[in-house]
């Protein structure tokens, strides 16, 4: 039972107690006591220890009902309550990541959250998902955004985000030059001391374009040439044009969100398990990228 996580912070019930916390004391505690409708866990608190039972009621319609079934989920050796005021406890992944931080291996993690909210996460395991992407700008972008949405989003499993980010300065610095050219002066780099900008369409010269598949393009539409180049596309970094074997990203098989500027509608593509977004993708759009390539990965959550 990975990563069982409460629908609401309303099912979740704290109680302390003055016995000490076994699987046969919470049982006996538990059965036949009166719990709010809505209660589907209680979280047991005994001096420094804290244990977890999910209970089912006699009867599911009135205000208050007699448990009649206990399961003991988890007890104090492996339960870690943790105080996280600044954590919104309705967000799995944020659930996962203060389980990682501040409880690791700990098969339960309850967390007492912003706004005096209580919720747990049971065996944390949540998704990894690589997200590829250039800098500078820093912090890169598709990364803070990506990190964003899992922060808020209460409706996708835990994720994990693993950035991967290539530093274009580094990269650049793989085919040395006297003058480089790059896309535009959006990222604020500068290369040495002669760098160009193709948007500012500056006179021709000898230089290297660190650019993409559409910086050649366009590099090819002012001059009517090529020009050596290094290439920067993310989607190309990633590996996710769907070879096979291992990637930059790490194994073939991992989950990664990267970007590509040959996508110009407000729209992704999923190939294997790789999903991409164009240059400039919104907010929306990549939650649902992110979204739809979560779910492809079959991650085991339990949200209720």
């Amino acid at each position: 039972m990975r990563n069982l996580i409460p629908d609401r912070y309303r099912e979740v019930s704290v109680t302390t107690v003055d016995f000490p916390l076994t699987a046969a004391t919470i049982e006996r505690f538990l059965l036949g006591r009166e719990v709010y409708r809505r209660t589907r866990y209680v979280a047991l608190r005994h001096h420094s220890g804290t244990a977890l039972a999910a209970v089912v009621r006699a009867a599911a319609e009135p205000l208050f009902a007699p448990v009649a079934e206990v399961t003991v989920l988890a007890l104090p050796d492996r339960t870690a309550w943790v105080a996280a005021p600044e954590v919104d406890t309705g967000v799995p992944s944020e659930l996962t990541r203060i389980a990682a931080e501040r409880a690791p291996g700990h098969d339960c993690v309850v967390v007492a959250g912003k706004h005096g909210h209580v919720s747990f996460v049971l065996h944390p395991e949540p998704v990894r998902v690589t997200v590829v992407d250039v800098a500078p700008p820093y912090p890169a972008k598709l990364v803070d955004q990506a990190r964003s949405i899992v922060e808020l989003a209460d409706d996708l499993p835990p994720v994990e985000l693993v950035p991967q980010v290539t530093d274009l300065a580094e990269l650049a610095a793989t085919r040395p030059a006297q003058r480089y050219l790059l896309p535009c002066r959006g990222s604020g780099m500068v290369l040495g001391t002669d760098t160009a900008y193709l948007d500012e369409r500056p006179p021709a010269a000898d230089w290297v374009l660190v650019g993409c598949a559409r910086s050649r393009e366009i590099h090819r539409w002012f001059y009517g040439r090529d020009a050596p180049g290094v290439d920067m596309c993310p989607r190309r970094l990633a590996g996710a044009n769907g070879a096979a074997g291992a990637t930059a990203a790490g194994a073939a098989d991992a989950l990664t969100l990267t970007k590509c500027c040959l996508l110009e509608e407000e729209k992704f593509e999923r190939v294997g398990r790789y999903a991409v977004v164009p240059w400039g993708a919104s907010l929306t759009l990549i939650r649902a990228a992110l979204s739809d390539l979560v779910r492809s990965g079959e991650v085991a959550w339990t949200h209720g």
